[in-house]
């Protein structure tokens, strides 16, 4: 299985008394473009995941449907509170492993910290972490069912070095 773990695309300032709740935080419309430009090179690359789970939080739900707008096929889109701020990962890995045969590409949209602490921790262990950039994708591949350490790091994407 691939696991592509997407960090969501540029949004409005945190802190900005327009979003007192953080959580309504929208994508700003350079970010949203830009992600869609980033997509659309990696889509270009085989990245076609078929079900995009998502943070709840706007930015991260709008950073999903850009996928959705972009990617070919009609992939799936799910919002898991597991992938709010404070990723419960045990249980993100659980989900996922359930998606065994229905599908051989999964994304989860989320946010830093969590999105590097996550794909470090897939692939080395409960000390990994890795920066990732604003609509930056990792993709991790996955011989068996994911679990902690057993995952490979295919590639790590950013807007800057696919040119977007």
């Amino acid at each position: 299985m691939d696991l592509y773990i997407v960090r969501h695309a540029w949004a409005g300032h945190f802190g900005d008394p327009q979003w007192p709740d953080d959580g309504q935080r929208p994508l700003t419309e350079e970010g949203r473009q830009r992600f869609a430009r980033v997509v659309a090179a990696l889509a270009d690359r085989g990245f076609a995941p078929e079900i995009i789970a998502t943070s709840p939080l706007v930015r991260c739900v709008q950073t999903a449907r850009v996928m959705l707008d972009v990617l070919p096929g009609n992939a799936e889109l799910v919002e898991l509170d597991d992938l709010g701020p404070g990723s419960d990962l045990a249980a993100l890995i659980q989900w996922t492993a359930m998606q065994e045969g229905r599908c051989r590409q999964v994304a989860w949209v989320g946010h830093a910290p969590d999105v590097g602490r996550m794909t470090g921790t897939l692939i080395g262990g409960e000390d990994g972490w890795i920066r990732v950039a604003k609509g930056g994708v990792a993709a991790v591949r996955f011989l068996g069912l994911p679990a902690v350490g057993d995952g490979e790091l295919r590639w790590l994407a950013t807007a800057k070095m696919l040119g977007c």
